[in-house]
């Protein structure tokens, strides 16, 4: 569960009745797709047929250049979701991380989704012992790809929404 129950006006459209301009969303989608992206390996190393997670990437990216609608994009990331379900650990992690990074055009919030998964994927590689050091690493990764734009609201939403993302912004 990575969204919360009571819904942030500055990650709900404007035209949607929140404060959130198409500008910003678009961003928004950008760094999601962009966490998606870095951690897409760990998925292709085991599934290297499965284009499911590529394409939810990809389709996101089209989203934010007006080339597909919101329902493609949406329907892409549901489909990398359903690749991740069968799998464990990394690879189903990274999948996961392009399914939420699909479903930004949607729902803003999936942002930190595809960021919170693609910590846990990290993690899921690295030794034990070492797994909260490379979580931390990527949080700072992801962070660094930040556009200054939606940055103070990026780190407020996961300071606010850390606990339902596994507390893995911490």
């Amino acid at each position: 569960m990575i969204l919360p129950k009571v819904r942030d006006p500055r990650m709900i459209t404007i035209r949607r009745g929140g404060t959130l301009t198409d500008e910003h969303h678009r961003l928004l989608a950008l760094w999601a797709a962009d966490c998606a992206e870095h951690v897409l390996p760990l998925f292709q190393s085991e599934q290297p047929d499965d284009p499911r997670p590529r394409a939810a990437i990809e389709h996101i990216r089209a989203w934010t250049r007006g080339e597909v609608g919101m329902m493609a994009a949406r329907a892409a990331g549901g489909h990398a979701m359903g690749a991740a379900r069968p799998l464990r650990g990394a690879p189903r992690f990274a999948a996961y991380a392009a399914g939420q990074a699909g479903a930004v055009g949607h729902v803003a919030e999936h942002d930190l989704g595809a960021a919170a998964y693609a910590i846990k994927a990290v993690r899921a590689t690295a030794l034990q012992g070492e797994q909260e050091a490379a979580g931390i690493a990527e949080c700072r990764w992801q962070r660094a790809q930040l556009p200054d734009e939606v940055r103070a609201l990026v780190l407020e939403d996961q300071r606010v929404r850390n606990d339902l993302c596994w507390s893995v912004f911490e």
